[in-house]
Protein backbone atom coordinates (compact mmCIF):
# COMPACT_ATOMS: atom_id res chain seq x y z
CA UNK A 1 0.00 0.00 0.00
CA UNK A 2 1.30 3.21 -0.46
CA UNK A 3 1.77 6.27 1.99
CA UNK A 4 -1.09 7.82 3.24
CA UNK A 5 0.50 11.11 2.51
CA UNK A 6 2.76 11.33 -0.56
CA UNK A 7 1.45 8.07 -1.97
CA UNK A 8 -1.02 7.52 -4.61
CA UNK A 9 -3.65 4.14 -4.62
CA UNK A 10 -4.91 4.09 -8.03
CA UNK A 11 -7.87 1.63 -8.57
CA UNK A 12 -7.12 -0.01 -4.80
CA UNK A 13 -11.02 1.45 -3.52
CA UNK A 14 -10.13 -0.39 -0.44
CA UNK A 15 -7.09 1.48 0.59
CA UNK A 16 -8.74 4.62 -0.42
CA UNK A 17 -11.98 3.99 1.90
CA UNK A 18 -9.30 3.44 4.76
CA UNK A 19 -7.48 6.46 3.84
CA UNK A 20 -10.88 8.86 4.09
CA UNK A 21 -11.77 6.89 7.07
CA UNK A 22 -8.33 7.49 8.94
CA UNK A 23 -8.81 11.15 8.09
CA UNK A 24 -12.33 11.34 9.43
CA UNK A 25 -11.06 9.51 12.31
CA UNK A 26 -7.69 12.02 12.99
CA UNK A 27 -10.77 14.98 13.55
CA UNK A 28 -13.20 12.14 15.25
CA UNK A 29 -11.68 9.72 17.48
CA UNK A 30 -15.11 8.80 18.68
CA UNK A 31 -16.67 8.03 15.20
CA UNK A 32 -16.64 4.27 15.33
CA UNK A 33 -18.64 4.58 18.49
CA UNK A 34 -20.93 6.97 16.97
CA UNK A 35 -21.61 4.16 14.26
CA UNK A 36 -21.75 1.75 16.97
CA UNK A 37 -24.74 3.31 18.39
CA UNK A 38 -26.59 4.03 15.53
CA UNK A 39 -26.46 0.79 14.07
CA UNK A 40 -27.58 -0.49 17.67
CA UNK A 41 -30.69 1.57 17.57
CA UNK A 42 -31.11 0.49 13.92
CA UNK A 43 -31.26 -3.57 15.23
CA UNK A 44 -33.54 -2.33 18.34
CA UNK A 45 -36.26 -0.15 16.13
CA UNK A 46 -36.51 -2.28 12.70
CA UNK A 47 -34.32 -5.25 13.10
CA UNK A 48 -31.09 -7.04 11.49
CA UNK A 49 -32.46 -6.63 7.86
CA UNK A 50 -32.80 -3.34 7.05
CA UNK A 51 -33.19 -1.51 3.78
CA UNK A 52 -31.66 1.63 4.31
CA UNK A 53 -30.42 4.88 2.67
CA UNK A 54 -27.02 6.21 3.77
CA UNK A 55 -27.72 9.25 2.82
CA UNK A 56 -24.60 11.75 1.88
CA UNK A 57 -23.14 8.53 1.83
CA UNK A 58 -19.62 10.07 0.72
CA UNK A 59 -17.29 6.76 0.53
CA UNK A 60 -19.90 4.77 1.96
CA UNK A 61 -18.68 4.56 5.38
CA UNK A 62 -21.68 3.94 6.98
CA UNK A 63 -23.27 1.09 4.31
CA UNK A 64 -19.76 -0.73 5.19
CA UNK A 65 -20.42 -1.06 8.41
CA UNK A 66 -23.83 -1.49 8.05
CA UNK A 67 -23.12 -4.52 5.64
CA UNK A 68 -20.57 -6.04 7.97
CA UNK A 69 -22.68 -6.18 10.72
CA UNK A 70 -25.89 -6.95 9.20
CA UNK A 71 -25.34 -9.28 5.93
CA UNK A 72 -29.15 -9.00 5.11
CA UNK A 73 -29.25 -5.61 4.58
CA UNK A 74 -29.24 -3.33 2.07
CA UNK A 75 -28.49 0.20 0.82
CA UNK A 76 -28.80 3.05 -1.19
CA UNK A 77 -25.77 5.33 -1.01
CA UNK A 78 -26.89 8.81 -1.91
CA UNK A 79 -24.34 11.67 -2.40
CA UNK A 80 -23.89 14.94 -5.12
CA UNK A 81 -20.06 14.49 -4.79
CA UNK A 82 -18.34 12.88 -7.75
CA UNK A 83 -14.73 11.76 -6.20
CA UNK A 84 -15.91 10.34 -3.01
CA UNK A 85 -18.86 8.35 -4.88
CA UNK A 86 -16.12 7.27 -7.24
CA UNK A 87 -14.47 5.44 -4.59
CA UNK A 88 -17.95 4.16 -2.72
CA UNK A 89 -19.00 2.80 -6.39
CA UNK A 90 -15.59 0.93 -6.80
CA UNK A 91 -15.16 -0.69 -3.09
CA UNK A 92 -18.42 -1.76 -3.27
CA UNK A 93 -18.29 -2.76 -6.85
CA UNK A 94 -20.43 -6.34 -7.35
CA UNK A 95 -22.21 -6.56 -4.16
CA UNK A 96 -25.42 -6.21 -5.13
CA UNK A 97 -26.58 -5.30 -2.24
CA UNK A 98 -26.08 -1.60 -2.68
CA UNK A 99 -26.89 0.72 -5.25
CA UNK A 100 -25.49 4.07 -5.55
CA UNK A 101 -27.38 7.05 -6.63
CA UNK A 102 -26.31 10.62 -7.73
CA UNK A 103 -28.42 13.63 -6.69
CA UNK A 104 -28.47 17.23 -5.11
CA UNK A 105 -30.12 17.58 -1.84
CA UNK A 106 -30.90 21.04 -2.25
CA UNK A 107 -33.45 19.79 -5.72
CA UNK A 108 -36.56 19.85 -4.32
CA UNK A 109 -37.25 16.56 -6.81
CA UNK A 110 -34.33 14.42 -5.43
CA UNK A 111 -36.16 11.92 -3.88
CA UNK A 112 -37.13 10.71 -7.56
CA UNK A 113 -33.48 9.34 -7.82
CA UNK A 114 -33.81 6.74 -5.82
CA UNK A 115 -34.76 3.09 -6.42
CA UNK A 116 -37.37 2.75 -3.47
CA UNK A 117 -40.39 4.92 -1.85
CA UNK A 118 -39.86 4.12 1.54
CA UNK A 119 -36.79 2.86 3.88
CA UNK A 120 -36.67 1.23 7.01
CA UNK A 121 -33.94 3.39 8.12
CA UNK A 122 -32.14 6.54 6.48
CA UNK A 123 -28.96 7.58 8.36
CA UNK A 124 -26.25 9.78 7.58
CA UNK A 125 -23.19 11.38 9.63
CA UNK A 126 -20.95 14.32 9.63
CA UNK A 127 -22.30 15.54 6.44
CA UNK A 128 -25.93 17.48 7.24
CA UNK A 129 -23.90 20.43 8.91
CA UNK A 130 -23.07 21.74 5.03
CA UNK A 131 -26.75 22.96 5.16
CA UNK A 132 -28.01 25.94 6.57
CA UNK A 133 -30.40 25.87 8.94
CA UNK A 134 -33.76 26.58 6.68
CA UNK A 135 -32.65 24.27 3.99
CA UNK A 136 -32.16 21.60 6.50
CA UNK A 137 -35.49 21.87 8.39
CA UNK A 138 -37.32 21.40 4.72
CA UNK A 139 -34.92 18.33 3.65
CA UNK A 140 -36.49 16.74 7.45
CA UNK A 141 -39.84 17.73 5.71
CA UNK A 142 -38.68 15.62 2.65
CA UNK A 143 -37.17 12.88 4.87
CA UNK A 144 -40.24 12.04 6.71
CA UNK A 145 -42.16 10.81 3.88
CA UNK A 146 -39.14 8.63 2.82
CA UNK A 147 -39.25 6.35 6.32
CA UNK A 148 -41.55 3.73 6.60
CA UNK A 149 -43.76 3.78 9.85
CA UNK A 150 -42.19 3.08 12.71
CA UNK A 151 -38.83 3.32 10.82
CA UNK A 152 -36.31 5.52 11.82
CA UNK A 153 -33.78 8.57 10.80
CA UNK A 154 -30.55 8.92 12.11
CA UNK A 155 -28.24 12.28 12.48
CA UNK A 156 -24.49 11.98 13.78
CA UNK A 157 -23.11 15.69 13.26
CA UNK A 158 -21.47 18.62 14.79
CA UNK A 159 -24.17 19.59 17.31
CA UNK A 160 -22.43 22.11 20.30
CA UNK A 161 -24.38 23.61 22.76
CA UNK A 162 -25.14 27.10 22.60
CA UNK A 163 -25.95 27.17 26.48
CA UNK A 164 -22.18 26.26 27.41
CA UNK A 165 -19.90 28.57 25.88
CA UNK A 166 -16.98 28.27 28.19
CA UNK A 167 -17.15 24.65 28.40
CA UNK A 168 -17.53 24.48 24.16
CA UNK A 169 -14.48 26.22 23.61
CA UNK A 170 -12.37 24.54 26.60
CA UNK A 171 -13.12 21.11 24.96
CA UNK A 172 -12.40 22.55 21.03
CA UNK A 173 -8.66 23.73 22.21
CA UNK A 174 -7.79 20.28 24.25
CA UNK A 175 -9.57 18.40 21.45
CA UNK A 176 -7.32 19.84 19.08
CA UNK A 177 -4.10 19.62 20.54
CA UNK A 178 -4.91 16.00 20.66
CA UNK A 179 -5.22 16.37 17.36
CA UNK A 180 -2.70 18.01 16.86
CA UNK A 181 -0.11 15.26 18.44
CA UNK A 182 -2.02 12.61 16.83
CA UNK A 183 -1.11 14.20 13.46
CA UNK A 184 2.56 14.58 14.67
CA UNK A 185 3.01 11.17 15.80
CA UNK A 186 0.83 9.14 12.86
CA UNK A 187 1.91 11.38 9.85
CA UNK A 188 -2.55 11.66 8.61
CA UNK A 189 -3.09 14.03 5.97
CA UNK A 190 -5.95 16.39 6.90
CA UNK A 191 -8.73 16.95 4.98
CA UNK A 192 -7.09 19.67 2.67
CA UNK A 193 -4.29 17.25 2.10
CA UNK A 194 -6.62 14.10 1.12
CA UNK A 195 -8.03 16.07 -1.26
CA UNK A 196 -4.57 17.07 -2.86
CA UNK A 197 -4.10 13.56 -2.62
CA UNK A 198 -6.83 12.41 -4.77
CA UNK A 199 -6.79 15.33 -7.05
CA UNK A 200 -2.96 14.26 -7.78
CA UNK A 201 -4.45 10.80 -8.66
CA UNK A 202 -4.50 9.74 -12.19
CA UNK A 203 -7.94 7.85 -11.31
CA UNK A 204 -9.75 10.59 -9.18
CA UNK A 205 -8.06 13.70 -10.61
CA UNK A 206 -10.87 14.25 -12.78
CA UNK A 207 -13.56 13.56 -10.58
CA UNK A 208 -12.18 15.87 -7.65
CA UNK A 209 -11.93 18.75 -10.18
CA UNK A 210 -14.96 18.40 -10.57
CA UNK A 211 -16.33 17.98 -6.98
CA UNK A 212 -14.08 21.47 -6.24
CA UNK A 213 -16.61 23.09 -9.35
CA UNK A 214 -19.55 21.73 -7.09
CA UNK A 215 -18.57 22.39 -3.60
CA UNK A 216 -15.27 25.24 -3.63
CA UNK A 217 -13.70 24.35 -0.57
CA UNK A 218 -16.07 24.27 1.90
CA UNK A 219 -20.22 24.98 2.26
CA UNK A 220 -21.39 27.47 4.69
CA UNK A 221 -23.44 25.48 6.61
CA UNK A 222 -24.82 25.75 10.36
CA UNK A 223 -24.83 23.83 13.60
CA UNK A 224 -27.33 23.55 15.28
CA UNK A 225 -28.04 21.92 18.82
CA UNK A 226 -29.58 18.85 19.35
CA UNK A 227 -32.59 20.24 20.94
CA UNK A 228 -33.50 21.98 17.18
CA UNK A 229 -32.99 18.80 15.37
CA UNK A 230 -35.47 16.59 17.80
CA UNK A 231 -37.71 19.75 17.60
CA UNK A 232 -37.29 19.80 13.64
CA UNK A 233 -38.18 16.27 13.15
CA UNK A 234 -40.74 16.25 15.55
CA UNK A 235 -42.50 18.54 13.17
CA UNK A 236 -41.66 17.64 10.16
CA UNK A 237 -43.62 14.34 10.53
CA UNK A 238 -41.86 11.76 13.45
CA UNK A 239 -43.25 11.22 16.36
CA UNK A 240 -40.30 10.94 18.41
CA UNK A 241 -37.26 12.21 18.21
CA UNK A 242 -34.40 12.68 20.89
CA UNK A 243 -30.66 12.09 21.22
CA UNK A 244 -29.15 8.88 21.86
CA UNK A 245 -25.33 9.56 21.54
CA UNK A 246 -23.52 12.07 22.38
CA UNK A 247 -19.86 13.45 22.52
CA UNK A 248 -18.46 16.57 24.34
CA UNK A 249 -19.12 18.79 20.62
CA UNK A 250 -21.44 15.88 18.40
CA UNK A 251 -24.52 14.15 19.01
CA UNK A 252 -26.57 11.36 17.21
CA UNK A 253 -30.22 12.52 16.94
CA UNK A 254 -32.87 9.56 16.33
CA UNK A 255 -36.30 10.52 14.70
CA UNK A 256 -38.72 7.49 15.15
CA UNK A 257 -41.83 7.35 12.77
Amino acid sequence: MADTVTGSFGTDWQAWQDSWDRQQEWYMPDREERFRVMLDMVEALVGPAPRVLDLACGTGSITDRLLKRFPLASSTGLDLDPALLTIARGHFAGDDRVTFVTADLKDPGWRSALPHETYDAVLTATALHWLPSADLAVLYGQLAPLVRPGGVFMNADHMPDPATPRIGAAEHAHRHGVMDAARARLGVPDWREWWALAAADPVLAGPTEARFAIYGEHADGDTPDEAWHARTLREAGFAEARAVWRSPSDALVLGLK
